[in-house]
């Protein structure tokens, strides 16, 4: 299992801070929409040249042609890791498959299956179907468009290894060291729930950047998740 830190800070000099002191801990850094809008590719590069993998997490969601191209242009940054929204579609999601066979050294791709914000209540509102029955069924539909995993919560991460293959990489948004906090996430878990979950991935924001000794924490959060590595290209 491996650790990703959301960077999501208010301002760039806080988030390269952070950075700094975790420097040469073994770690993913996630670079959502808001930080890559507000400080744009170059950022991706100041991350990479602290010694850290990127996971660009845009969820790409568009026609066919506008999600590959923007998948390439991600790919070109030398990210490691890359986002597409399951709901695009079989077609769409294979042609940025196949757009990234061409790369010598392409990212993973992960399929968003139905966000960690959602209740039951909302999902059946937005999909009409019920929330395990949608997130196995887009699960299913990335690992039939080739993708290399999903993004899920932690409670349908094992049910998609279950549908797909054990080697279907999962990774789990929302995880708190406890469940006291959960903030804008409502199907969250802790570590142990991951772990349980067979989760290849955790995303940790808040709670590593509220923490006092951030580097400490981190560490803690590694020796706890222990050297399962999930496979590159």
């Amino acid at each position: 299992m491996q650790l990703c830190l959301a960077l999501d800070l208010s301002e760039k000099k806080a988030c390269l801070d952070l950075l700094a002191q975790l420097r040469g801990l073994e770690l993913w850094i996630k670079l959502g929409l808001r930080g890559f809008v507000r400080e744009g590719p170059q950022f991706v590069q100041e991350i990479q040249n602290m010694g850290f993998k990127v996971f660009l997490d845009l969820k790409l969601h568009d026609i066919n042609y506008t999600m590959q191209e923007a998948a390439l242009e991600c790919a070109k940054l030398g990210v490691e890791m890359i986002t597409l929204h399951a709901s695009a579609g079989e077609s769409a999601l294979k042609s940025v498959v196949e757009k990234m066979r061409a790369l010598s050294r392409a990212p993973l791709l992960m399929g968003v299956t139905i966000l960690t914000s959602l209740d039951s209540q909302e999902v059946e509102q937005v999909y009409h179907a019920p929330l395990q029955t949608q997130a196995l069924h887009l699960a299913q539909l990335c690992f039939k468009s080739g993708l290399d995993g999903v993004v899920c919560s932690v409670l349908e991460s094992l049910a998609i290894k279950q549908a797909t293959k054990a080697d279907f990489l999962t990774l789990t948004p929302g995880i708190r060291p406890n469940l006291q906090d959960s903030q804008d996430q409502k199907r969250v878990g802790t570590i142990q729930d991951a772990l349980q979950a067979r989760a290849d991935f955790i995303v940790v924001g808040r709670p590593i950047y509220n923490h006092p000794k951030p580097a400490e924490f981190v560490a803690q959060i590694l020796e706890q998740i222990g050297g399962l590595h999930a496979s590159m290209h």
